[in-house]
């Protein structure tokens, strides 16, 4: 089966490859809001038959949540499995919008044309490449160059809280060879990246409670105990002036990068000026030893998220507060442990507690870093594929972010996955007026057509 026919399908197809994506993102399936429940049903549905058209065997799985789509194609030679997420962002506020987010259109900008719409990167216009260039093997081979497997998510917006016991219950038909995850975005404009380092997440919220009640600060000023300065002391220690965190053993398990990766990454030129300076910075604030770049992508955090205490109004009010709080984030890497992340600092916190304070706590399911071993196989073959088709030679790049459904399908498939995509920077995801680039949803599908070919290769 040779590539070449099934690339110019792609193009001569793309007009009614952008039709379909238009039907799919005018579906309004917010998953965060109940509201809209049967529109989460309706989008669910619509993949069920589009896949159907293309020979699949698919079906919608109801959840206690938002339903799941999952759909298989025989085939020889490896086993793919790709996931994507129809659900979408809320469009609020809609008056921030220059056009409805729910009616997608083709909008000329200064960097070419761009599909417009709520889903348009996120994550419909991503899964959708897939799905198109398995439509165009299907139309002129028949059939495609390995076995594919899809498996669409209508929660990964609202928290994904169906997605393990649905994973764990249909483990046996969800395992794969490899997993291919369309979440990501490109390096720059033009150099397509795959995603092998994702941090992990730890969050807590920290509450210091002094006095039974706010106090007059003349009556008791000097005398009695301040949360906020208990507070503040407490989440000043954690970075000591050269920005490394202090926590005990808060190290281990962080990794340094091999050569090979290094050099990639210093390949790629990373220009943090620019990076700050759009958002009014210029000066690298982590780590001092490590490069802007590593700070990103393969170091750990630790952030003070949100800090609240004593009186927030308008004007002026001389209390000392009874309690005071803050919301705290650690980006992990390489194999820390989040429990033993939140162990040492409840120790460091309580170590410096004095007297007539206590301290409570709030936590959130935890997740670890996911690492995926580019020994496989898999991950050159697509690095190549995708060197093809993009201006530049694709990179293996780490991800400052946490995408919990890359770890998933390893701690419960056993499945390394492979995450590639092709959004930008400026995709406005999560925001009014959602943009994803034509030209990333054309050589999109013609990128994931390529790996296919790639994959099936000996």
């Amino acid at each position: 089966m040779t590539i070449s026919k099934v690339l110019n399908q792609i193009d001569e197809d793309l007009p009614n490859s952008i039709d379909r994506l238009f039907e799919l993102l005018k579906i309004k399936s917010i998953s965060t809001d109940h509201a809209y429940k049967s529109e989460c049903k309706k989008a669910a549905d619509w993949l069920v038959s589009d896949l159907r058209t293309m020979g699949f065997d698919a079906n919608r799985r109801d959840t206690s949540g938002h339903p799941m789509v999952v759909g298989h194609s025989n085939g020889t030679g490896p086993h793919v499995m790709f996931y994507g997420h129809y659900d979408v962002q809320p469009a609020d506020p809609l008056e921030l919008w220059d056009s409805p987010p729910f009616e997608p259109k083709l909008e000329e900008t200064k960097k070419g044309k761009v599909i417009r719409a709520r889903g348009a990167a996120d994550d419909k216009g991503q899964l959708m490449t897939f799905v198109e260039a398995c439509r165009a093997w299907k139309k002129i081979h028949g059939k495609l160059p390995v076995r594919v497997s899809m498996f669409f998510e209508g929660e990964e917006e609202s928290g994904s809280p169906s997605l393990v016991p649905f994973m764990k219950a249909n483990a046996s038909e969800l395992k794969s060879d490899i997993a291919l995850i369309c979440d990501t975005g490109l390096y720059g404009e033009e150099t397509p990246a795959i995603v092998t380092m994702l941090r992990g997440l730890v969050k807590i919220e920290v509450q210091i409670t002094g006095p039974s009640r706010d106090l007059h600060s003349g009556m008791y000023g000097g005398i009695s105990i301040n949360p906020i300065r208990i507070l503040t002391k407490i989440l000043s220690g954690l970075h000591d002036i050269d920005g490394h965190i202090t926590l005990p053993k808060f190290y281990d398990g962080v990794h340094d990068l091999s050569n090979e990766l290094k050099t990639q990454w210093e390949n790629l030129n990373f220009d943090h000026s620019h990076f700050l300076n759009e958002v009014d910075l210029s000066v690298p604030a982590g780590e001092i030893d490590c490069s802007p770049l590593e700070m990103i992508w393969s170091r750990p955090t630790c952030d003070v998220n949100g800090i609240s205490g004593g009186y927030q109004g308008e004007g002026f009010k001389t209390v000392l507060p009874s309690k005071a709080s803050a919301k705290i984030s650690f980006r992990l890497v390489g194999d820390q442990e989040p429990v033993k992340i939140i162990e040492s600092l409840k120790t460091y916190i309580e170590k410096n507690l004095p007297e007539d304070c206590s301290v409570d706590y709030i936590e959130e399911t935890p997740s670890k870093a996911t690492h995926m071993l580019t020994t496989n196989v898999a991950f050159e073959k697509a690095r190549q594929a995708l060197s093809l088709e993009w201006p530049k030679e694709a990179a293996f790049v780490g991800c400052g972010g946490s995408i919990p459904i890359a770890g998933h399908f390893k701690e419960i498939l056993d499945t390394d996955a492979m995450l590639i995509g092709f959004g930008k920077d400026d995709d406005q995801i999560h925001s009014p007026n959602e943009k994803y680039d034509l030209s990333s949803f054309h050589r999109g599908i013609r990128s994931w057509a390529r790996i296919l070919d790639q994959l099936a290769g000996d």
